[in-house]
């Protein structure tokens, strides 16, 4: 970005970070062991895709890396917001698999050109009574934050701090609550 760029107001779009997903089988452990989660073995990556063959070929392209040699099929589906959501399941749950291949799907939709469509990847999580949590990573910003439904269109507070306490030391944590944002109807 250069100095007239600045003056206009005119900003150049942060490039996503992605190895800090590989962070999160070490929080997983702590997860299981201080708060009784266990890794679904689902997770997702969500992005604003762009119209065009380009766009379907990436996300082909996506998809084939994942599943190249016996690897989970990525499944693939758009939400009301018209975001593109490519999930990934492993079985049996292996959270160190499922980060290497969400990884795989990031950097092909990067290798692509549309590392500034990458919004952020779930990584999906279950206590012993079934109720879900999940782990959002945020990509711009390189940080991670927990979102923790509660209901149709409620969210337990309480739980998500439990949760950011709990990892903090494993994974960056989003600073800023404001971006905490809830994400309803997950394909994960």
């Amino acid at each position: 970005m250069g100095f007239w760029d600045a003056i206009r107001g005119r900003t150049t779009p942060r490039a996503a970070t992605l190895d800090a997903l590989f962070a999160v089988p070490s929080a997983a452990l702590t997860l299981e062991a201080g708060l009784g989660l266990r890794p679904t073995g689902a997770g997702s990556v969500c992005f604003r895709a762009a119209e065009g063959a380009a766009s379907v070929q990436s996300q082909a392209e996506a998809a084939a890396l994942v599943g190249h040699d016996g690897g989970p099929a990525t499944e693939s589906s758009v939400d009301d917001y018209g975001y593109t959501w490519l999930t990934v399941r492993t079985d049996p749950p292996d959270p160190a698999t499922l980060v290497t291949d969400l990884h795989a799907v990031n950097s092909a939709l990067e290798a692509q050109g549309f590392s500034s469509s990458l919004l952020c990847s779930v990584i999906a999580f279950v206590d012993d009574r079934g109720a879900p949590a999940y782990l959002v990573y945020l990509y711009k910003q390189g940080t991670f934050y927990p979102f923790v439904p509660s209901g149709p269109a409620t969210r337990d507070a309480l739980r998500e701090r439990q949760l950011r306490d709990e990892v903090g030391a494993d994974l960056p944590i989003e600073p800023d609550q404001g971006r905490w944002m809830p994400i309803w109807g997950l394909p994960v």
